[in-house]
Parts: structure tokens; C-alpha cells; sequence
């Protein structure tokens, strides 16, 4: 008995090992049900997963950020408008409205048949079997990877340069990749990279190393670069979420208040004068 017992539960243990890798019936995409999605892995089946309840966020919340808004928005409205586009890659500061430009923007022409779907990194292997499901959708569809940054050798990274420009399949008309990133090549750069570069003739040569680095950054057609506000442009980010809360009045305490929450976050960043007119408006309501 004490046998039987014991190969039933190695074979017990075996079934759940073999049910992992057995395809999963994945639910239709109810396209209805929201204007954002988000790439789920079941197994080894992905799928995709409506958002309900997406950032609801308009263009004109976002300050200090006039020419990088103008430039991804004329962007955007050539594609959902049927004409030709570039992939964006928006990198810089921590911060400063990186990904809420790309949820703006989302709200601003979702009745114009725009959609958003959110790649996590890990799963950008499966950047083609998306784009699949997608094909031929009347809907235009931006595949979203945020805040990204690989580390050598990474199958995603591979993936998504294939995916931008690189394979013989081309990526559907109605998709584009909108990207951000800390750091403009996405990858850790070391002082020994910079030591294979080679001199000839007064000429530079970047190893290859370097290269293979920033090449993929070279593959999106538009690079949009965000810097750290000056204290100015904070301040008036500050009255900006303010005036959203209903504070419509920036006074000398609340100007020292905001600069002294900066200065203890060590940063002036629009998401810090997010942070500080939530808490600030929180405060008085119950003073």
C-alpha cells in the first residue's frame, strides 16, 4: 500500500508539472471592453487582458514638457490618422511625464480608434504573437513598454530590435512601439567598452560593444529627451495639481512648503509636485 501510495503522488506531481506545459483556451479579446489592454501569460499562452480602469490624464495636466508634447502628439495624430509614423523612444529624468504622456495621449484619441497595450519586458519575446492578434484590427495600436533597461545578453532586448526594424516580417501598419527609458541606450554602459574603442588615422572607431549598444535606440525613428525642472518650472507644475484640488491660490507658505518637500525628496520633478499638491490638499480638508 505504501508503494501505491507513493507512485500516486509522483505521478500526481508529474501531471501538475505537464499541465504547466500544455496550451491553456485563452478567453477572446473583448475589444469593447476597454480603450488599454495588458499582455497576460497563462502556461505558455498569452492573452490579452483589458484594463478597465486606465490613468485618466489629459495632455494639458502636463507641464515644463510644451515641445516634447507637440512633437509625440503631431506623432500620434499621423498615425490614428492613417499616415505614416516613427516608433518613440522617451528617455531622461525620472519624473518628468515620460509615461504620462504616452496615457494622455491614449485619452485624447481613444474615440479616433486608438488603443494601448502594456509589454512588460519579460514578455517582449512574444512581441510577435501580439502583433498577430492585432493584424488587421481597424483599431490603431500602440505597444507600450515602460521605463526599460536590459542587461546583456537579454532575449528581450533582441526581440524588440527585431520587432522595431530587423525582421523580414513587417510589423502590421496599424502598431507602433512607444517606449521609455532612464537612459537613452537602455543598456549598462562600462568603462572597458570605451577601451577597445579604436584610433586610426585621427578617426574614432566605437567598439563593438558600444555599437551593438545603441543600436537599438537607433531603430525608433523619434527620441524625445526629458530633463530635471528648474525650481520655476516645479513651482508652477506645483500650482498646476493645485488648481486640480481646488486650491487655486499659491501662496508664499505654500511655495516654501513645496520647495522644502523637494528639497526632501531630492528632486524637482513633476511627479514630486504630483505627491506634494495630493498631500497638501489632503492636509487641509481635514484641518
Amino acid at each position: 500500500m505504501k508503494k501505491i501510495n507513493k507512485l500516486c503522488h509522483r505521478a500526481d506531481k508529474l501531471l501538475a508539472r505537464l499541465e504547466k506545459l500544455l496550451p491553456t483556451e485563452q478567453p477572446d479579446t473583448d475589444w469593447d471592453a476597454a480603450i488599454a489592454f495588458r499582455w497576460r501569460k497563462q502556461g505558455s499562452a498569452g492573452y490579452l487582458q483589458p484594463i478597465p480602469h486606465p490613468h485618466n490624464i489629459s495632455l494639458d495636466a502636463l507641464c515644463g514638457i510644451e515641445d516634447q508634447k507637440a512633437r509625440i502628439d503631431q506623432n500620434t495624430r499621423q498615425f490614428v490618422l492613417g499616415y505614416s509614423a516613427n516608433n518613440v523612444l522617451l528617455t531622461g529624468a525620472r519624473g518628468t511625464g515620460k509615461s504620462s504622456l504616452v496615457k494622455a495621449l491614449l485619452n485624447k484619441y481613444a474615440d479616433e480608434g486608438l488603443r494601448l497595450i502594456e509589454v512588460e519586458k519579460h514578455h517582449l519575446v512574444d512581441l510577435h504573437d501580439i502583433v498577430e492578434q492585432i493584424d488587421r484590427r481597424p483599431e490603431c495600436f500602440i505597444l507600450y513598454c515602460d521605463d526599460l533597461t536590459f542587461e546583456i545578453d537579454e532575449p528581450g532586448y533582441k526581440a524588440l530590435k527585431v520587432a522595431l526594424d530587423g525582421s523580414v516580417a513587417t510589423v502590421s501598419d496599424n502598431v507602433l512601439i512607444y517606449a521609455t527609458s532612464n537612459r537613452r541606450h537602455m543598456m549598462p554602459e562600462f568603462m572597458k567598452n570605451n577601451l577597445d574603442t579604436q584610433h586610426k588615422d585621427e578617426e574614432i572607431h566605437p567598439s563593438e560593444a558600444i555599437e551593438e549598444k545603441i543600436s537599438l535606440s537607433e531603430r525608433f525613428g523619434l527620441w524625445l529627451s526629458f530633463y530635471p525642472f528648474d525650481q520655476d518650472q516645479y513651482l508652477e507644475i506645483v500650482r498646476v495639481w493645485l488648481a486640480h484640488f481646488g486650491i487655486n491660490k499659491m501662496t508664499a507658505h505654500i511655495r516654501t512648503s513645496a520647495l522644502q518637500w523637494a528639497l526632501m525628496r531630492g528632486s524637482r520633478s513633476g511627479r514630486v509636485a504630483w505627491q506634494f499638491a495630493r498631500d497638501w490638499s489632503g492636509r487641509q480638508k481635514i484641518t
